[in-house]
């Protein structure tokens, strides 16, 4: 399965092929999907599980659960106005997850469709708050609009639940010398890159932003971020526009 990345082109992300009590039928009863069918959504074959899907949908068509994984099978194909239609059919019928909004908003984004994007990674966000995911894949789409005082405060709230994750501490670098902030940014690089000497993304940014500029800045250095020690939860990449 692709990797999430920091690019303008998105991979999805599902994150939970059980969704339990957040899945709710049309009576109200607690839903699952097809064991068979998610077995071959499990193991990426992709043709398979959008065929196994598209038959438990014809015996039982009010299954929310169903249309969500449907859409996710039909994304990885290929067919991302298949997959949106699909993620709507399944918040339609009731299906309200954290997860379902944020593959939902990955989906709207590779398509182009910015704004509906940021709306479901906002109701991702609202739903799944304690879920670091989330609140990066909102920061990185309010960094590409230009909403780098809220695409800080995503990152931020993303490494206070998860504070080793190299692509949120690229991001912030990015922001930071997006607002001018180039000292600060150097720093989160430098720190990266020695504690990930091949990690690619901070070793480009360090090279457009020399420590002669920074020196010149007169710039403090970054503030602290979080640690592991601070949290209750133990290329295409974004790197800096070149302008």
């Amino acid at each position: 399965m692709r990797a999430v990345t920091l690019a303008g082109i998105a991979a999805l992300l599902l994150l939970s092929l059980a969704i339990g009590t957040s899945s709710v039928a049309g009576a109200g009863d607690a839903q699952v999907c097809d064991v068979d069918a998610d077995y071959f959504l499990g193991v990426e074959d992709y043709s398979e599980a959008i065929h196994r899907h598209v038959e438990v949908l014809r015996q039982h068509p009010d299954n929310a659960l169903a249309h969500y994984h449907l859409g996710f099978a039909r994304g990885m194909a290929g067919d991302r106005t298949a997959e949106i239609k699909e993620y709507q059919r399944a918040e339609a019928l009731g299906l309200r997850s954290w997860d379902l909004s944020l593959n939902k908003g990955l989906a709207q984004l590779e398509d182009g469709e910015v704004d509906a994007a940021v709306e479901s990674m906002r109701l991702a966000v609202r739903l799944g708050g304690d879920h670091f995911e989330a609140h990066f894949e909102l920061a990185r789409i309010d960094e590409r609009i230009g909403g780098l005082a809220e695409a800080e405060q995503e990152t931020l709230a993303s490494l206070l639940l998860d504070p080793e994750q190299p692509e949120a501490r690229n991001l912030l670098g990015v922001i930071y010398a997006e607002q001018g902030h180039t000292a600060r940014a150097y720093s989160i690089w430098r720190e990266l890159v020695q504690k990930l000497p091949n990690y690619e993304p901070a070793l480009i940014n360090l090279s457009l932003v020399d420590s002669a500029t920074v020196a010149a800045s007169g710039q403090g250095p970054a503030p602290d971020l979080p640690t592991s020690h601070q949290t209750h939860q133990d290329l295409e990449q974004t790197t800096l526009p070149l302008r």
